[in-house]
């Protein structure tokens, strides 16, 4: 079951809230959705990346020197 949507009073800044009801008007979408779908977004990225570093803990660790040497007897830089 849907549960309903919460109010909050969020200051934008002028030119994001001016760019924000132009990208609303375009797509045919209430500006409400368009911050929830960023939202969205940029929490799912921080779960990602969360993930990530979960899956990484066990490597050892290397300093960035190493890590640039390495970068280096690759070709990569």
């Amino acid at each position: 079951m849907a549960t309903a949507a919460k109010r909050a009073t969020v200051y934008l800044d002028p030119v994001l809230h001016k760019a924000l009801k132009l990208k609303a008007f375009e797509t045919s979408r209430s500006i409400s959705d368009l911050v929830n779908a960023a939202i969205r977004e940029a929490l799912a990225e921080d779960a990602g990346d969360l993930a990530a570093f979960d899956e990484r803990a066990g490597e050892p660790l290397i300093s960035y020197d190493e890590m640039v040497k390495r970068l280096r007897k690759d070709g990569r830089i």
